[in-house]
């Protein structure tokens, strides 16, 4: 039985992703801020699969890597890292963007992605094997207007897999990125801060990617034969063409 370890496991595609994976003969490891939510999905995958949670915020290094040295022995060899964790805080123009935003999105979507990759990697060397899924965003492959940081962050995460991918090559272990488009999610519900009507307005007058979506496509990479490793992959639901091209019909 491998063992998958997720981050931002407590909602949305990193939820989606630990279900699917427990029903499919996966031993998981559940990394999150959120204590209740990891209690409860704990005890949910409890019934079907072995399952650990870690609480730490992955911008705390500290704090990951003492949770990271708690695993039990049965959890300690992570054959699958999937580097769910990040957000998007605000949606305003350069001029008008918060220092505080700016912050959260390039400490969680760049630096909590490096802090876990950078904790879990050398056991992967010394076994020459292992498989790291970064989830980036359409945002990663091109830029909207007042996306500007967020949009910096995700590019940064494609060029973190691109770098990751060439300095990993020879030593067993696949690397590659997912890229999803506008998946519902509680995604646009934290960037515009808990107004969920204009969140829900994201999402009106199309059908978009649903978490339960990106799980399986997750699930499509990581089961390829070993030989086989999908490099880059972007998904977009049918009505989407761009970050700012949507087919809406109200």
């Amino acid at each position: 039985m491998k063992t998958v370890l997720i981050t931002g496991a407590t909602s949305g595609i990193g939820r989606a992703t630990a279900r699917l994976l427990a029903q499919n003969n996966y031993r998981i490891i559940l990394c999150g801020r959120r204590y209740d939510r990891l209690h409860e999905l704990e005890k949910e995958l409890r019934e079907i699969t072995e399952v650990h949670s870690l609480q730490f915020d992955v911008r705390n290094q500290n704090m990951l890597l003492e949770s990271m040295k708690s695993l039990p022995e049965n959890f300690s060899q992570i054959d699958v890292l999937i580097n769910n964790a990040g957000n998007a805080h605000g949606m305003d123009t350069i001029q008008d963007g918060s220092t505080e935003d700016w912050d959260a999105m390039i400490d969680i979507n760049i630096k909590g992605l490096l802090y876990v990759s950078k904790a879990v990697i050398p056991q992967m060397l010394e076994r020459k094997s292992g498989h790291i899924i970064n989830i980036g965003s359409t945002a990663a492959k091109e830029v909207y207007p007042k996306g500007n940081v967020y949009c910096a962050t995700k590019h940064a995460v494609d060029a973190i897999n691109q770098g990751m991918h060439m300095d990993l090559n020879g030593t067993g272990i696949r690397v590659g990125a997912i890229h999803p488009g506008m998946v519902e999610t509680e995604f646009s519900e934290v960037r515009f801060k808990g107004d969920s009507e204009r969140a829900s307005q994201v999402y009106k007058g199309f059908k978009p990617l649903q978490a339960e979506d990106i799980a399986d496509i997750i699930h499509f990479v990581i089961s390829r034969p070993y030989h086989v490793n999908i490099a880059d992959l972007v998904v977009m639901s049918v009505d989407q063409a761009s970050s700012t091209i949507v087919n809406k019909n109200f």
